[in-house]
């Protein structure tokens, strides 16, 4: 998709600071983190949002989770503790329409939902 930033990134003509890749995934550091960890994971097929993610999609889906829970691993925060997080739509928050996930830690996060523990 032409307009989209995350496919600029995925064909290399915005850079980013890449952490992983191979060929139908990318991570790479978010500009603005919101923690000292904070990856964004994509599949590097342009699918919008998760409501746009199809039963033949379950494969990449499981090695962009897959991919995060490594770069957890490796980023040393997979024992403390991380989130992962998608937004869908705008009122999930999502504000770049392709797929992805961002995978914050390395300080304590706090609890997401007031009153409600996980």
């Amino acid at each position: 998709m032409s307009d989209c930033i995350f496919c600029k990134i995925v064909e290399g003509s915005i850079p980013s600071t890449k952490v992983f890749e191979n060929d139908h995934v990318l991570a790479f550091r978010d500009i603005v983190p919101a923690a000292p960890v904070h990856i964004l994971v994509i599949p590097k097929r342009h699918i919008p949002t998760m409501n746009d993610v199809a039963p033949e999609d379950a494969a990449l889906l499981a090695e962009v989770l897959l991919t995060a829970q490594k770069i957890a691993k490796e980023e040393g925060i997979a024992e403390s503790g991380y989130r992962l997080i998608n937004n869908c739509n705008s009122d999930g928050g999502q504000t770049a329409y392709h797929l992805h996930f961002h995978l914050l830690g390395g300080r304590p996060l706090g609890a997401l939902l007031e009153g409600h523990s996980s």
